[in-house]
């Protein structure tokens, strides 16, 4: 009787793990197809791309990718949404996590919801007052006010994601660096930022991956020096036509730099996601 119920046991978990394998499957199958077939457009011929039933083999090209990196010269919007993504990250972490720090370890709730309200608020509701702002103080087109812009979206993130994860960091290890000498501004660099890596990691992930493919403020703050990649793809939008073919093989150029920084780092965001829910 009990050989029959383990061998049961064991038939059931079997089919329990066909049935999570064929769930998974069906479930990537639905979320990368998108992407695999805007891949697979970026190689084909415009006339092919108009062409049904689809030649899966026939009128397979890389001209399209030659029009992204010779004729528009997409080194150069890659090179800008790199700066200003980068700029916007490294100045939101710089203001946000002493930030949140505070935060969290004086109890500021006011100042937390003010700082979350320009998260809750839609962007475009900070489009008109910027551009007056920045055309007075004649910044349009530069990489500073991109930069500025995309803090916030960025900065209330940071603030948002990393005061949960200090509230979780024990009290005393601050209050045992004070006793032993220690300035509060050392203590938050030298134990608080330390024991802090997942969080930090995570929230510069994520607010890179905002800037980069932030779309609205580019559009409006730059012109062809500064403009970033999500404007630039409109460089294969005509008024008569769209070059789907151009279109598909710049969409994979800005997709694929984040998805694969998505793939090696999720693990990181993942911990770094859940960490702030445990109190240490």
């Amino acid at each position: 009787m009990a050989a029959k119920k383990t061998s049961m046991y064991r038939t059931q978990r079997r089919i329990f793990s066909v049935l999570y394998f064929v769930a998974i499957f069906i479930l990537l199958v639905i979320f990368l197809s998108p992407f695999l077939w805007m891949v697979y457009c970026s190689f084909k011929t415009p006339i092919e791309l108009s062409k049904l039933p689809v030649n899966w083999l026939k009128g397979l090209t890389m001209d399209n990718y030659q029009k992204v990196f010779v004729q528009q010269n997409f080194f150069k919007f890659i090179k800008n949404s790199v700066i200003v993504a980068a700029g916007s990250t490294f100045f939101g972490l710089l203001i946000g996590l002493p930030a949140s720090y505070s935060i969290a370890r004086h109890g500021q709730k006011k100042l937390s919801m003010l700082i979350l309200t320009s998260r809750i608020v839609p962007g475009i509701t900070f489009l008109l007052p910027l551009y007056i702002m920045f055309r007075e103080l004649k910044m349009v087109d530069t990489y500073t006010s991109l930069i500025l812009a995309h803090m916030l979206t960025g900065l209330p993130f940071i603030v948002w994601l990393m005061t949960p994860f200090f509230e979780s960091l024990p009290k005393e290890l601050g209050e045992a660096a004070v006793v032993d000498g220690a300035s509060s501004l050392r203590t938050f660099v030298s134990i608080v930022l330390p024991l802090s890596v997942p969080g930090i990691v995570t929230a510069t992930i994520l607010s890179f991956t905002f800037s980069w493919n932030n779309f609205m403020f580019s559009i409006v703050l730059a012109t062809n020096r500064t403009r970033t990649v999500p404007v630039a793809i409109y460089n294969f939008i005509s008024y008569a036509s769209i070059d789907w073919g151009g279109l598909m093989a710049a969409a994979t150029v800005i997709t694929l730099p984040i998805l694969v920084l998505a793939v090696i780092t999720q693990r990181y965001v993942i911990r770094g996601m859940t960490a702030g829910a445990v109190k240490g």
